[in-house]
């Protein structure tokens, strides 16, 4: 029987940095040194959080907020999640359920869509 696959998601903003790296590159990057499967980034249109602040992109800023989403196996997930601790200004992390069903990654998953 494989190990559940789960998304991490993470909720930050585009303005964050940790020292003089923007947040999600610093964890994306630690995500591929960590030999995660894989990691998405996206940019929202317009987000707000816990602060209320509005993120959105001006003609001379940028300060969006960015969701970043990485699939793999959950003892993976949460051992790179609490690796995380020392940001500061990551927001929101959530560890969903999802099933796997193709493409090329399953197999990196170990998902090969054949029961077990």
């Amino acid at each position: 029987m494989t190990e559940p696959i789960k998304l991490l998601r993470i909720y930050t903003d585009e303005a964050a940095y940790f020292g003089d790296r923007k947040v999600f590159e610093l964890i994306a990057s630690r995500a591929r040194e960590a030999g995660l499967a894989g990691v998405t980034i996206l940019e929202a249109l317009l987000g707000f959080g816990r602060a209320a602040h509005v993120h959105r992109r001006h003609v001379l800023e940028s300060d969006r907020a960015v969701v970043i989403e990485i699939v793999d196996a959950e003892t993976k997930l949460r051992a790179f999640a609490s690796e995380l601790s020392d940001i500061p200004d990551v927001g929101l992390v959530t560890l969903e359920a999802v099933e796997v069903i193709g493409g090329t990654a399953a197999r990196q998953l170990g998902q090969t869509g054949e029961s077990d």
